[in-house]
């Protein structure tokens, strides 16, 4: 009697631990953020939320720094349904979405609240339908930051102080098409190389967010920072179609409201680390320049032209409506 019971004790637990293991479902997350970066706080506290409001039902497992490989690659298995979520920004979305493209346009935004009134409205009404299409499910916005330049070789002041410095950008046109408006040889370097690259002196300078900046210790090659803030873009929260078709309603009501949260905390966090992040730069070294942005906005015609080209006039023209109405 007493072997029964305990032999019916056992099963009984099996059943149980298989039932928790069918119910548990993982899901990876991949990003380009580094450990210490907000971005990789901000995927910690959505993973923390979906676990506990899914009572364990839904864990999420984070891959940040590039680890299941670069950008481009990361959103592609995301694409495919390889990877569950992933953070591209508007750039990298913009293979599969031209609209996507107009989000990086030099100087489009006034600032960072006009940048969320239309991403967060307007914008994502118009172009959600394509990563639809694409495969992907819109989570919500999250953060990334407006663009700034450094250089190793002199402060920038003017649009003329960029003529003829190497800078490294991303592969997104916008970037690109910015610093060869202003006179710079443009070279698109994998983030990860980049730092080799400073140091061996491939390119003179990069451009990013003040938080990318300092996060990853550009101030150990570079001098000199000049806050142009040339491009916004952010890190956008996508889930492949084919993980989101197996949530429930209610997980995937869950699984947005975090997502949100995650992203409004990122917001936040960035913004207010911004001006404290500028003066611990300037504490390790690097001098920092606040050039006249109208000056470099009015050299913008070209970069404006291959925009054109790139994502459609149509687009373009919609695109710098919606930014004209939030202002």
């Amino acid at each position: 009697m007493k072997k029964t019971f305990v032999a019916l004790c056992c099963l009984l637990l099996g059943l149980s631990m298989g039932m928790s293991a069918h119910a548990a479902m993982v899901l990876k997350l991949g990003h380009y953020a580094n450990a210490d970066h907000a971005g990789n706080k901000a995927a910690q506290m959505f993973a923390e939320g979906v676990s506990k409001r899914t009572n364990g039902e839904i864990k999420v497992e984070i891959y940040p720094n590039n680890e299941l490989g670069n950008p481009p690659e990361v959103l592609e298995q995301n694409v495919l349904g390889v990877i569950d979520m992933s953070l591209p920004t508007q750039g990298q979305l913009a293979k599969y979405s031209k609209k996507f493209g107009c989000v990086m346009l030099p100087f489009a935004f006034d600032g960072y609240d006009h940048a969320y009134r239309v991403l967060d409205g307007p914008f994502i009404a118009w172009a959600g339908k394509d990563l639809d299409d694409a495969g992907l499910i819109f989570l919500s916005n999250w953060e990334w930051g407006f663009r700034n330049l450094t250089n190793s070789v002199r402060p920038i002041n003017t649009p003329d102080d960029v003529k003829g410095l190497k800078i490294r950008t991303p592969p997104e046109l916008p970037n690109q098409a910015a610093m060869e408006a202003l006179g710079a040889t443009v070279q698109t370097i994998q983030f990860s190389e980049l730092p080799m690259a400073l140091k061996q002196g491939v390119v003179d300078g990069q451009e990013n967010p003040v938080s990318v900046i300092y996060a990853f210790k550009i101030y150990e090659t570079q001098k000199y920072l000049a806050m142009t803030g040339h491009t916004y873009n952010s890190m956008v929260h996508v889930m492949s179609k084919k993980t989101w078709s197996k949530l429930t309603p209610e997980q995937q009501k869950i699984v947005k409201e975090e997502s949100k949260k995650a992203g409004d905390f990122m917001r936040a966090t960035l913004r207010n680390a911004e001006g404290d992040q500028i003066k611990k730069l300037e504490g390790l070294g690097m001098a920092v320049t606040r050039p006249n942005v109208a000056l470099f906005k009015a050299k913008m015609g070209p970069a404006y032209e291959r925009m054109k080209a790139s994502v459609g006039a149509e687009n373009l023209d919609y695109f710098l409506k919606i930014v004209e109405q939030a202002k």
